[in-house]
């Protein structure tokens, strides 16, 4: 492809790859852009041309589909990949008409050459309207509320109907339209200080809002922050820091308590509790039943003074090999991803509705275990990247009303103890915390404190 700009060269082999081989686009593209050389405006075309292409995926295939005149089946996959593309720097980006159909024929010349003609074609015709006439003639026709929803904003519609679900939870159905734009944003990158490795201030970008040790900026690539080079700090969402923070810091830690992270691939949260377990006197360990994924958990966690033990064991195994043994246990359990749209918009079109009764039935069988694991009095931090309602409270209850061992605890008061800012949340009777892109500008991740009786 030596024709073809290399900003545009490298989104499309990241996005055929999502397609062809379901690579992750936030772990392969940022490996492409460095390979490459790029940087600057080169490197941010290429983000914007991969993530912006993924999360409108679907959007730009109903346009492409009226304006081919064919289904999108009927088109070449690789071919495919071209126009939605192109239509993404046509509809979504401000880039010279002319420019976004000349380099897609040449793409496309690269990838097929018998279709560059049907590719200029089809590029020409969407180019000659306006994205809201695009968005009007999509549209015509849609009834029901999520399923136009689900158009407008490039979800499928059983995840619109699951978020809105999620909001009326906490009578924030209203806000369903402005979340579903949160989603197509894209985030801030934020940066979190290990705790006695680094402070915030090395950090570069802003302090965060709301917690005590991380920094975001609009973009940027992190990697070049000395301490972040050193793993002194780690690329990690704000809602991810306060999951862990609300853990660590719910309580006073006495020295010598056991801690352990059940589900701790990649690694990012376990970098985090490490630190802290390590400052407060208490043992850390970290558990992944996955070896890809144990091996990144200690490369994460090198950088303390004395690496903590990563195991790998089946997390639904603990309560009946070590009873009773942890003082606090994260279980981040394995979940549908659907609160991270943001930074993995390949996971909104990878993921079914059937597949959450079975993570369910999974989480169900980590948080009994991990239950059985803590030691009366412990602390445990149910947490998962998802707002799906049965991936998060209705995990918690059906456990929970199966013992009477356990209880929730106030895990909105746990953190207005952490946060530097308050967090504005809403009205959930079990003290669970539900955060939100749209409201606190971090992955919608969920968060409730669960107390072993003793």
């Amino acid at each position: 492809m030596s024709g073809v700009q290399p900003a545009r060269r490298i989104a499309y082999e990241v996005i055929a790859a999502v397609r062809e081989s379901e690579a992750y686009a936030n772990l392969l593209l940022p490996t492409r852009i460095r390979r490459a050389g790029l940087g600057g405006r080169d490197a941010g075309l290429a983000t914007e041309l991969t993530y912006g292409t993924l999360r409108g995926l679907g959007y730009y295939d109903a346009v492409i589909a009226i304006a081919a005149r064919r289904p999108t089946s009927k088109i070449d996959p690789g071919i495919l990949d071209v126009l939605r593309l192109g239509t993404h720097q046509l509809l979504a980006m401000r880039i010279a008409r002319h420019a976004a159909v000349d380099e897609s024929v040449t793409l496309a010349k690269e990838v097929a050459r018998s279709a560059s003609g049907f590719v200029n074609g089809v590029l020409r015709t969407i180019g000659r309207s306006a994205p809201e006439a695009w968005q009007a003639r999509v549209l015509d026709g849609v009834d029901g509320a999520d399923a136009r929803l689900a158009i407008e904003h490039s979800h499928p519609e059983w995840v619109v109907a699951a978020l809105r679900r999620a909001l009326a939870a906490e009578g924030r159905q209203a806000e369903l339209a402005e979340l579903l734009t949160a989603d197509n944003a894209a985030p801030r990158v934020g940066v979190v200080a290990l705790p006695g490795l680094a402070v915030p201030g090395e950090l570069g970008g802003v302090p965060d809002r709301y917690s005590p040790v991380g920094a975001a900026s609009e973009s940027g690539d992190p990697a070049g922050t000395a301490a972040v080079a050193e793993g002194r700090a780690r690329v990690q969402d704000e809602g991810s820091q306060l999951a862990a923070l609300a853990l660590s810091r719910a309580r006073p830690i006495a020295a010598g308590e056991r801690w352990l992270d059940l589900c701790a691939g990649p690694g990012g949260k376990a970098a985090l509790l490490a630190a802290e377990a390590a400052a407060g006197g208490a043992r850390f360990t970290a558990n992944e039943i996955s070896p890809a994924r144990a091996e990144l958990v200690r490369q994460a966690l090198a950088a303390l003074p004395v690496p903590p033990a990563v195991t790998e064991e089946d997390g639904r195994a603990i309560g009946t090999r070590e009873p009773a043994a942890f003082d606090r246990i994260l279980l981040d359990a394995p979940c549908t991803g659907l609160g991270a749209l943001r930074r993995r918009p390949e996971a909104r079109w990878r993921k079914r509705p059937s597949d959450v009764p079975e993570l369910a039935a999974v989480q169900r069988s980590l948080l009994s275990s991990a239950l059985d694991a803590l030691k009366p009095g412990g602390l445990l931090a149910y947490v998962t990247c998802s707002p799906h309602l049965d991936e998060t409270a209705s995990v918690v209850d059906a456990v929970l009303a199966a013992r009477e061992d356990a209880r929730r605890l106030d895990t909105a008061a746990a953190l207005a103890g952490v946060t530097v800012h308050r967090l504005e949340l809403g009205d959930r009777p079990d003290g669970s915390v539900q955060l939100w892109p749209h409201r606190h500008g971090t992955d919608a991740m969920y968060i409730s404190l669960i107390e072993r009786a003793l």
